[in-house]
């Protein structure tokens, strides 16, 4: 059982160090995004954000995944490698930066930023993946990407414990995880392009900027489509479910940033297995009926931990975590295996922006859902059922891709 989680027997030396090096993605990107989560009180203090407007601070932060198109298209033109550079050092810029904000404009403005860098490290990390990995490691590879996430997330929340007593509160959250990034930065030296890329590179003739959207429209346009509605479907819900956790946590159930933090480390050491576990058992039994069961149980566990306490709403919080993690890492590996080498991240990415575009949609949605209902935890319960309309687009328009040998 626990052979899950360890690297594949096999698997050499040099894709365990790229594994690691791209791993840091993940890694910070979900610091960064948990930090948001967990200090959510502390920065709408901090700010005056009135109740029914957090909604709408975050979703202007995440339409940070809008830009990342524009790296998406130069990463399918010129490499790789070029963009992870670019991606992580503005990344280490405006995570920083976040911490020196102002007003919540400023803010939500910052994080904006740092988002465009995250997703676009993240996409192009789940590709180099996708193409460096022999087939039958691919799924526990990209599981092994998101678990480093998990990791990001884990140190937010251990530092998170520590909030009261920093100098800035949540301000020092962002300043400290500056450094690391740029150093790990200097380390992505040692990446080399992806061969798969440079195969491609040689042979093909020049291509257009626009040509990756055009391969998509006209010649895999019935996978797009899936992948979009897929991720708008969960990606819909996603956001609230998220960043009201440690909001709820704290003001319904009456834990304090300590305890909140401990829980976060010890419930999501557990959860983070998801990953790796789902990756694996992908590798085997394919990515459609894993991603179909873990939608399932990410949707029944956020419900119950939104309407219960005690010790049923730990093991609830384990559960939706375990799912979530589960569907983003099935839901990456497919994204990347169902096209091509010369508009992989190019779909990624289009992929990326419509659940950009749901989760902003979502997080507007869940305000006036609280104006309405007068509870976070009712309007979220409601809004989670979103990710069930996933599933039949899963059974009747995707294809399998555990195994396929990617071109």
């Amino acid at each position: 059982m626990f052979r899950l989680f360890f690297p594949p027997a096999g698997l050499a030396s040099t894709d365990r160090r790229l594994l690691l090096l791209l791993g840091a993605a993940f890694f910070v990107g979900n610091y960064d995004m948990s930090v948001l989560s967990l200090a959510l009180p502390n920065i709408q203090a901090s700010f005056g954000i009135a109740e029914n407007d957090l909604g709408n601070v975050m979703a202007a932060a995440r339409m940070g995944a809008l830009p990342a198109i524009f790296l998406a298209l130069l990463s399918d033109r010129i490499g790789r490698r070029r963009l992870l550079m670019v991606t992580l050092l503005g990344l280490s810029i405006t995570t920083g930066a976040t911490g020196f904000a102002r007003t919540a404009e400023e803010f939500a403005a910052i994080q904006f930023c740092a988002r465009a860098f995250a997703t676009a490290e993240e996409i192009i990390a789940v590709i180099y993946v996708l193409e460096m990995l022999p087939a039958r490691h691919r799924g526990w590879g990209v599981g092994f990407l998101a678990a480093m996430g998990g990791l990001g997330s884990g140190l937010a929340s251990l530092l998170y414990a520590l909030v009261d007593f920093l100098p800035g509160g949540w301000r020092s959250l962002y300043v400290l995880a500056a450094l690391p990034i740029l150093y790990l930065a200097w380390l992505r030296r040692m990446i080399p392009e992806s061969s798969m890329f440079e195969r491609r590179d040689v042979s093909a003739a020049p291509r257009l900027l626009w040509q990756p959207f055009r391969d998509i429209w006209q010649h895999h346009r019935r996978e797009m489509t899936a992948t979009a509605l897929i991720a708008a479907a969960f990606w819909f819900q996603l956001a609230a479910t998220l960043n009201f956790m440690s909001k709820y946590l704290q003001d319904v159930r009456d834990f304090e940033p300590q305890e909140v933090s401990l829980m976060y480390i010890v419930a999501g050491s557990i959860a983070i297995l998801g990953n790796t576990l789902a990756g694996r058992i992908s590798d085997a039994i394919g990515r459609r009926p894993t991603l179909v069961a873990m939608l399932l149980l990410h949707c029944v566990a956020t419900i119950a931990f939104y309407n219960t306490g005690g010790w049923l709403l730990a093991v609830a919080w384990i559960a939706a975590l375990f799912g979530y993690f589960a569907v983003e890492v099935m839901v990456n590996a497919m994204s990347g295996e169902l096209f091509p080498t010369g508009c992989r991240s190019t779909a990624s990415t289009l992929r990326s922006i419509c659940a950009m575009f749901a989760a902003v949609a979502g997080l507007a949605a869940e305000g006036i859902l609280y104006s309405a209902l007068g509870s976070h935890s009712a309007a979220i319960s409601i809004m989670c059922l979103s990710s069930l309309l996933a599933i039949p687009v899963v059974m009747a328009m995707l294809r399998e891709t555990s195994g396929i040998r990617l071109s």
